[in-house]
């Protein structure tokens, strides 16, 4: 039974037939509980659904209207874990979880040139990867990475997204010579068939099992979030690519958005004046955020201002004034002025906090 997909990673439905059905046990974990899952395993005459291998984790997907909760290799064979029977011989259309095998085509692929130009610019091997549920990890043969050399390796990635490098798949037989001269971790013991060879055109040309896109342009972008410490004297590289990116971005927009709405901003300085402290006002949304900055002595006399919405201001301002011992006068939704002492300033922050998180 062969794994269609092998050279057409696109195809998102395939008609098939039943080649075998068991009954089977499925372990897995339910809110962090290890549960077991009674079920049936499934073998197909033909599959596009990609067992979990080489770092990748498995499709999901349907067969006929029959959920495919797990797809696993055994040598050259997939099962695939189903909560109902299926008839043997019948005739069935399987159809992939698009959303999910293109999220892991962009991570996959995405990990092929973050390895490649890791190990072109700095020597950097790459000893293992792991494609998570939110981000991926590629373990690098080094103890660390420098900063610079993080940012170097990102942007010279996102630059062979930007110029459209082709993606493509060849099935060689594992006597042919060219197999030597490709990047391999070595072959699963159980491995049979023709060796496949993902070529990412004048950059990398590896053996891998998993599935990819078929020009680095679909991976839109990638993103190097850091890197932690490793196992034996290595370190983990973390990323994104593609629509987790994008994803990231949005989650990230909305969190601050969301902490600066509850939690106001505050600003001190020593050193400044009221152009300084207007320009820093009129680079925040103060429509939505309450924003109170001071300069001057830390404890002595200073310069204010309090700027958001205007019934907020207008309700909190003459307070200000009164704990910093000053004078001022607002309109607009700017509160501004003198304070004789900022000692109290940290207060004036605690009780705008309040205010804040409980309009």
């Amino acid at each position: 039974m062969a794994f269609q997909c092998q050279r057409d990673c696109y195809m998102k439905e395939f008609v098939t037939s039943v080649v075998s059905c068991c009954p089977a046990e499925l372990k897995h974990e339910v809110n962090g509980k290890k549960e077991t899952l009674k079920g049936f395993n499934v073998k197909l005459q033909d599959t596009i659904l990609f067992p979990e291998g080489g770092g990748q984790p498995d499709d999901h997907g349907l067969i006929g209207d029959v959920p495919v909760l797990r797809v696993t290799r055994q040598g050259p064979e997939a099962i695939h874990f189903v909560g109902s029977p299926l008839e043997v011989g019948q005739e069935v259309q399987v159809q992939v979880d698009w959303e999910r095998r293109f999220d892991h085509m962009q991570q996959h692929s995405g990990q092929h040139l973050i390895t490649a130009l890791a190990d072109t610019l700095f020597g950097y091997k790459t000893t293992s990867w792991e494609l998570g549920r939110q981000r991926s990890t590629i373990e690098l043969d080094t103890p660390s990475v420098k900063p610079a050399q993080l940012q170097a390796l990102e942007e010279a990635i996102n630059e062979k997204i930007r110029v459209h490098v082709p993606v493509t798949v060849q099935l060689l037989s594992i006597d042919d010579p060219a197999v030597e001269k490709v990047r391999s971790r070595g072959l699963p013991d159980d491995h049979a068939g023709p060796i496949r060879i993902v070529d990412i055109e004048g950059v990398d040309a590896n053996m891998c099992c998993g599935t990819h896109v078929s020009n680095l342009s679909q991976l839109q972008v990638i993103k190097l979030l850091g890197t932690e410490k490793g196992k034996k004297n290595k370190t983990n590289l973390i990323f994104l690519a593609g629509n987790r990116v994008l994803k990231y971005a949005e989650k990230s927009y909305s969190t601050e958005r969301s902490l600066v709405k509850c939690v106001g901003f505050f600003f001190y300085r020593k050193e400044g004046d009221n152009e300084f402290m207007n320009i820093i006002a009129n680079e925040i949304n103060t429509e939505e955020t309450l924003v109170f900055l001071t300069v001057g002595e830390e404890k002595g006399p200073g310069l204010f201002l309090l700027a958001g919405p205007s019934g907020r201001v207008a309700d909190m301002g003459p307070r200000v004034l009164e704990m910093l011992q000053g004078k001022g006068a607002g309109k607009n939704g700017r509160f501004q002025g003198k304070a004789n002492s900022l000692a109290r300033r940290g207060e004036v922050e605690c009780i705008i906090f309040i205010f804040t998180n409980n309009q």
